[in-house]
């Protein structure tokens, strides 16, 4: 029996798994989630579908900070393709069993990371000031444009340097999530350290953030999202305070936003979420009025030994 080779079969059994659905919207969700994991799956030049293909994807989707509910349908269709193959003859059902075996993504109700304190922002812009090579002027940037822009780190190091406007602050991210591009804007102060480090980089066209190896040297070629976060454990570490993530910002940005009393319909469109919802989940202002409700009860508690 022959492996699934996703490129000359993956055709002929996407379409044999979703005809045999029943609602016309089940089919349309399952041959979309099939035709995006072909597309990533080609780009990995893969050679046969297995339990551990099916992972990297899972996690592939994960650090796209899709919804559980879209990362399961996704999984759950790669399932199905995987029993019509086996029908087919065109994968071992040992395989297909080892695929099922690949689990949900289990749904959060709340906002995943924690909520970076004005301190703790101040504490890293502070030790990125006392590093004087270019690393230090280029992570101060980098921590208040994803304080500021709430940008995911996929769309920090898909930045080129013609997509901020020095003028106006309008940064244009043209590679956000699902493809989509929208306008934010870096401000105070975390503009000036942008123009700072505008000002080592130079205005040469490419990667708008680039590393900077250990002689100081700049390397004018594009970051990963791996290096993102190790920069941010570094400053973290140096800082004297709790690691934390990219999304950390993110999340923060949200909650300050709206705390501020920014529109959420605004904060929305700033971060790029597809769903009012989704801004909404990062809403702090509902814990606080309930923190405060509960505030209003009074229990008479007698401590021990004290009546």
């Amino acid at each position: 029996m022959r492996e699934l080779v996703v490129r000359e079969d993956f055709g002929t059994v996407i379409g044999l798994a979703v005809d045999g659905l029943g609602s016309p919207a089940s089919k349309r969700r399952y041959e979309q989630a099939l035709g995006d994991f072909l597309a990533w799956y080609r780009e990995q030049g893969g050679s046969g579908l297995s339990k551990a293909v099916v992972q990297a994807y899972k996690a592939h989707l994960q650090a796209q900070e899709l919804a559980p509910s879209t990362i399961n349908v996704a999984l759950s269709a790669i399932r199905r393709l995987a029993l019509e193959a086996v029908d087919n003859g065109l994968l071992d059902p040992d395989v297909a069993r080892a695929i099922r075996r690949v689990g949900n993504v289990r749904s959060k109700m709340v906002p995943s990371g924690r909520v970076v304190a004005p301190g703790e922002l101040a504490g890293l812009m502070q030790v990125c000031a006392q590093d004087p090579s270019p690393a230090g002027v280029r992570d101060a940037a980098l921590i208040g444009l994803l304080y500021t822009t709430g940008a995911r780190r996929a769309e920090v190091v898909a930045l080129d340097v013609e997509d901020y406007d020095q003028e106006s602050g309008a940064l244009t991210i043209r590679h956000g999530k699902g493809q989509k591009q929208r306008v934010t804007y870096v401000t105070n102060g975390a503009r000036e350290a942008l123009g700072d480090w505008l000002g080592v980089r130079g205005d040469e066209s490419g990667a708008l953030f680039c590393p900077v190896n250990k002689g100081g040297r700049l390397l004018l070629r594009r970051m990963t999202g791996q290096s993102v976060r190790r920069i941010l454990g570094k400053r973290a570490g140096q800082a004297g305070i709790e690691d934390l993530t990219p999304h950390d910002f993110r999340r923060t940005a949200v909650g300050d936003l709206l705390d501020a009393g920014a529109d959420l319909s605004v904060v929305q469109r700033i971060m790029g979420h597809a769903s009012p919802t989704t801004t909404a989940r990062y809403d702090r202002r509902p814990e606080e009025a309930k923190r405060k409700a509960a505030g209003l009860l009074h229990v008479p508690y007698f401590r021990p030994g004290l009546v």
